[in-house]
């Protein structure tokens, strides 16, 4: 049965002097808000490591955000805003960063209505020789409304992500109200990313620094990655009432067989103290579960859909479910697991692998406030309130928060 939550009620004040528009000078610097059986504590993120439990596992989202806003020109002079979603030919990430003379993409296009039949050439105000020898050019050969699919073709044999590294901004988040700048491309990046593919940055993982990261280790945490590539729909707010009819979007994500093994071997000893860095780590972790359903009942891993959670009681356990997974790649030789979600984590979730979460400030109205209600036992307000009357920094740019999961 689906859920019928009214948005409203997941609704905040949120000052526009409270929204963190640049990172502070020291990443862990940050204030970290600790939740835990109802009692809210303030410290400092670098004292993190303080409050996590001896020898529990630490799952970071590895994605890297990818430099994908382009701007063209049309040789009436009107300037196209080209935004990079999603590869369509060739369809995989690392396969078309690897391109080295054209390749398609899904992409948003700002000023769609001035872009006729023409292809664009790169803007290039500085006159910079390395761009004008490239010779990007962008082609549209689909439209649907304010997106469509692009060709782009250049010169000079370089592979597509560092075309994109020369000519592309990182596209911060519109809540910012200004221009990408220069300490964007370090600051919305987080210190462990490694594959490209996000355009949004997983921004819990912004405060981590290696001192953190040495002291978490020092607890013997096992830090395992898993990635699962940000898409904009991440900023989409939730434009109906009735959150039963707000539509997700759909993220790829990728776990190795090591790490599902590892994750077993947590669950069947009964272990409680996985933590998840970040909203997109949990959606990763939380969806496996729907994926080795899918294996046992299908014979093949599918896609989690929005509401799989809700649909219906399921039989098998974690273990279990774990289980079909390792012994699909096994049988075929694979050593990870490539899929997709729109797994969307709304109050009457039932969480079966993450029991802690760190998380930034999320804005009002939106499905990450929601799953936040749900992994807090709905006391979502306790956490924001205390935040607003204390100084807090909100979004993307701003502080952090370590929540224990309600019913751990």
């Amino acid at each position: 049965m689906l859920p019928h939550i009214n948005i409203e009620d997941y609704n905040y004040p949120l000052p526009d002097e409270r929204i963190a528009k640049y990172p502070l000078a020291e990443r862990d610097s940050s204030k970290l808000l600790v939740y835990k059986d109802g009692i809210v504590d303030e410290h400092v993120f670098r004292d993190l490591p303080d409050y996590l439990p001896q020898d529990a596992m630490m799952v970071f989202n590895d994605t890297k955000v990818v430099p994908a806003r382009l701007h063209f020109q049309r040789p009436t002079g009107a300037h196209i805003e080209i935004f990079c979603l999603k590869p369509i030919d060739p369809p995989e990430y690392n396969t078309s960063f690897a391109a080295t003379e054209s390749c398609i993409w899904h992409c948003i296009i700002g000023n769609a209505k001035r872009w006729k039949e023409d292809t664009l050439s790169l803007y290039n105000p500085a006159d910079s020789p390395e761009i004008a020898s490239m010779g990007l050019t962008a082609e549209l050969i689909g439209r649907d409304g304010q997106t469509g699919s692009v060709r782009f073709r250049w010169n000079g044999g370089l592979e597509f992500s560092r075309v994109l590294e020369i000519c592309g901004t990182v596209p911060i988040p519109p809540y910012l109200n200004r221009e990408t700048e220069a300490i964007d491309a370090e600051r919305y990046q987080t210190l462990y990313a490694r594959l490209r593919g996000s355009v949004a940055a997983p921004t819990a993982g912004l405060h981590f620094t290696e001192p953190v990261m040495e002291r978490i280790g020092a607890k013997n945490v096992d830090m395992r990655r898993v990635c699962l590539h940000v898409g904009a729909g991440t900023f989409l707010p939730v434009k109906s009432s009735d959150v039963a009819e707000h539509t997700m979007h759909r993220e790829p994500f990728a776990v190795s067989l090591e790490f599902l093994k590892a994750l077993r071997g947590r669950v069947a000893a009964g272990r409680h103290d996985l933590i998840a860095v970040g909203t997109t780590s949990v959606r990763t972790l939380e969806s496996l579960y729907y994926v080795g359903v899918s294996i046992i009942e299908k014979g093949e891993p599918s896609d989690v859909t929005q509401w799989a959670p809700y649909e219906r009681e399921y039989a098998y356990s974690t273990e279990e479910s774990l289980s079909a997974m390792i012994s699909w790649l096994e049988e075929r030789g694979m050593d990870e697991l490539k899929v997709g979600t729109r797994i969307i984590i709304v109050p009457g979730f039932s969480f079966r692998i993450v029991d802690m979460l760190v998380t930034n400030f999320h804005q009002p109205e939106s499905t990450l406030i929601l799953l936040v209600s749900a992994f807090v036992g709905g006391d979502w307000k306790t956490i924001y309130d205390y935040a607003l009357a204390n100084g807090f920094r909100f979004l993307s740019y701003g502080d952090s928060s370590l929540l224990f999961r309600a019913d751990r």
